[in-house]
This record gives structure tokens, sequence and C-alpha cells, in this order.
């Protein structure tokens, strides 16, 4: 008898068909497991509209993150922003049910925690910040949450976009503040050692600019004794470590779609860690990243 079981998904981006090979690969159930999508569920894949209407049709099995390109969509929806060259958002913004699509959407989650075998998992979609603890993550991200459920939605998108403020400060208010938290929930990649954040660099972790590493990297950083679980970095690729899991493995770009099976813990050196196993399917799509 097949039991109950948890999985971890990395960046979909539309890829609808690979999503359901995966899903055959894994033998899902939608009345026996969960799925933990990690964001950027849309765009630049052929069939953008056909996975929003694939998860919502799981209901609770399906717990899904925002991404950049989520995020993106919605600002679409709100006029707030042009379409991009690369876009591929089109069956969702003219489907006959684009308002349910764009309205569950909205009520999707910018960070997560899940303990799993007694082990804490924290999932954003592509960074947390080093001086944030994974209570505060989530405080954070819940005011980021609550502003996109409600009657601002559109003059918070509208001031979502920039790079500034560059690091995080308990006194920040208003859109600056709220700017800041999602980006690092869903544009960070490297951060130097005070937690400034760095846009500009899309490569891999080898890549840093001078002075800065991957977030995950900078020394003390407070979620480092649990494990932080993400996605959005298709230049870094599956990485696999006690107290970081990558998965964005570049399914748009000709790569592969992940899915991390959950269950169990083993040993890693002195400690007992979060034990899984890694599910890849190839995905067809190949697009040039721009």
């Amino acid at each position: 008898m097949n039991t109950m079981a948890l999985y971890l998904i990395g960046d979909v981006q539309g890829c609808n068909s690979a999503l359901q090979r995966l899903l055959d690969e894994i033998s899902f159930s939608a009345s026996r497991d969960t799925l933990y999508l990690l964001g950027d569920l849309v765009n630049r894949g052929p069939d953008s509209a056909g996975v929003l209407r694939r998860l919502m049709a799981y209901g609770d099995a399906a717990q899904c993150l925002l991404g950049n390109h989520d995020l993106h969509l919605l600002a679409l929806s709100q006029h707030v922003r042009k379409p991009g060259r690369h876009d591929t958002l089109n069956n969702i913004l003219q489907a006959p049910d684009r308002h349910a699509m764009l309205d569950w959407l909205r009520w999707q989650k910018m960070a997560m925690a899940l303990t799993v075998d007694r082990h804490d998992l924290l999932m954003v979609h592509a960074g947390v910040l080093p001086c944030w603890s994974a209570s505060q993550t989530l405080a954070l991200a819940a005011e980021v949450q609550a502003v996109l459920r409600g009657p601002a939605l559109g003059d918070f998108l509208q001031q979502m976009y920039g790079d500034e403020p560059h690091a995080w400060n308990d006194t920040l208010t208003g859109a600056d503040r709220l700017r800041v938290i999602v980006n690092s929930l869903t544009r960070m990649r490297f951060c130097d050692a005070q937690g400034r954040m760095e846009f500009a660099s899309k490569e891999g972790s080898s890549a840093a600019p001078p002075g800065y590493m991957p977030w995950f990297d900078v020394p003390g950083r407070q979620t480092a004794a649990i494990t932080l679980a993400f996605g959005h970095w298709s230049t870094l690729g599956w990485l696999n470590r006690p107290d970081v899991l990558s998965l964005d493995t570049g399914c748009v770009w000709g790569g592969c779609l992940s899915a991390l099976r959950l269950g169990g813990t083993k040993r890693s050196g002195n400690n007992r860690v979060l034990a899984h196993e890694l599910i890849q399917v190839k995905c067809e799509q190949a697009q040039q990243p721009g």
C-alpha cells in the first residue's frame, strides 16, 4: 500500500506537460500526498494557465509559494507593468477564467514552514536575509501576503519594483519595507556580509561579484540551524546540503523539473538530517534566458 508522501517541487514556469510527467513519475495522488511548490509557477513556458488550473484543482494537496514571475503576472493583471519580450502569460490574461486564476494566485504564500520527522524546514522562492530568523521570515512574509489579498493590491504592485533599499532595517515602513521583503524572498541570490543584496548577477554561486557571496553562505546566518529550501536560481541548480536545498534545475531552459520526496532522517557526520529522494524529468521546453 502506498503511504502519504510530501514533495518539494522547483520552478515549473508554465511547463505543464513536464509537471504532468513528474507527477506521473512519483505516482502523485491528491487524496494522499502533498506538493510544496517553491514559486515561479508561471511564465516563459508554454502553458501557464494549465499549471494554475491543475494546482487549483488539487486544493490543499498543492501548497504554493509566489515567485517573481507570479508577482509579475499579478502586476500585469493590474496594468501596472507592461509585458516583457519573453512573457508567455496571455493564456492566463485572456482566459475566460482569468479572474479565478488570478484570485487564487493572490492567496498563495510568500514563505512556508514545515516540520518533517521533527526536522524543521523553511521554504521560500529565492532567499532569506541573513539577519532574519525563521519566525521573523514568516512574519514578514505575512505582511506582504496581507497586502496581496487586500484592496491596496494595485498600489502595492505599483511600488513593488526597485532595488532599494538594499538591506533590511527594522525601522523600515511602507513601500520600502515591503520591497525589501519581496526582494529577499523572490529575487535575491547574492548579498554581502552586512546583508546588502545584489541583483545584477544571475550566474552560479562561484561567480559572486567582488565583496558578495551566496546569501546562504553569509557567516552568522540566523537560519543556519534549519533546512532552507528554495528555487529561483537555475544557474545554481540542485544543491544538497543539510542546511540548504536548491531545486530550480532549469526546466524552462531545457533542464529538468525536480521533485524532492521528504521523509525520515539520516546521519550526516555527527548530526541527524532530513532524508530525501530526488526525482527528475527532462523538460522538452528550451528557451534562451532573457
